[in-house]
């Protein structure tokens, strides 16, 4: 009983959360931006991270920057699918629909373009303890119409990767974008060869505990 009623205030606290909200545009007009600063799940500073969003007729545009880096810290025996996010990595998850999703696209990157790209089926909606967690990886992204390119700028502190992410992947037809809502959320992990396993989070829509997976934590976004 002590448990239900822990985790009946845990609900409580989730399905309270304020979310952020986007307006992205077509990329031939625009970009729409993102910035957070705040860590997961402590709400100290964080190194400044930013997302641009906009979609074309057939892909969701991503445009991930990190500043403030200094590790750009990755295994580089890792390969696609591999568990980069125990390195340094962005990340972005993506749902078509305005509900909390159970299931969910997470695309992630790497500071050497290796990529992590598979669908999440979490049926509580917040990984709790003991509830089904899956994952289905998309095995051929290059295939599916999945790119990514990333750029290090070790002068100026940053990296930059930019990726297209198929829009048939979430039932959108060529060319029919426009208008649709989404949940997302994006996320950045620092860590360096002095601090690994341990990491640092952030979040654009930070949750309340370190666990990005919480999807009532998803921002709104709307392509216009």
């Amino acid at each position: 009983m002590k448990s239900s009623l822990g985790s009946m205030f845990v609900l409580a606290s989730v399905v309270s959360a304020a979310v952020p909200s986007l307006d992205a545009p077509e990329c031939s007009v625009g970009k729409g931006t993102v910035q957070y600063n705040k860590s997961v799940p402590n709400l100290t500073d964080f190194p400044l991270t930013q997302v641009d969003v906009c979609y074309d007729d057939k892909a969701i545009h991503l445009t991930f920057t990190a500043f403030e880096e200094t590790n750009y810290y990755f295994n580089a025996s890792q390969t696609t699918n591999d568990a980069i996010w125990q390195y340094e990595v962005m990340e972005g998850f993506l749902y078509r629909g305005t509900n909390d999703p159970q299931t969910y696209l997470e695309f992630e990157v790497s500071p050497n373009n290796v990529t992590f790209q598979a669908w999440i089926y979490n049926p509580s909606k917040v990984r709790a303890d003991g509830a089904p967690m899956d994952t289905s990886y998309l095995t051929e992204p290059a295939v599916d119409g999945m790119t990514a390119q990333t750029t290090l700028r070790r002068d100026d502190g940053t990296w930059t990767s930019s990726a297209a992410i198929p829009l048939g992947l979430f039932n959108v037809d060529d060319g029919q974008a426009k208008s649709t809502s989404w949940r997302m959320n994006f996320f950045r992990t620092v860590v360096s060869p002095d601090t690994f396993p341990d990491q640092f989070l952030g979040a654009w829509s930070p949750t309340n505990e370190s666990n990005f997976h919480m999807t009532p934590f998803f921002g709104n976004v709307n392509f216009v």
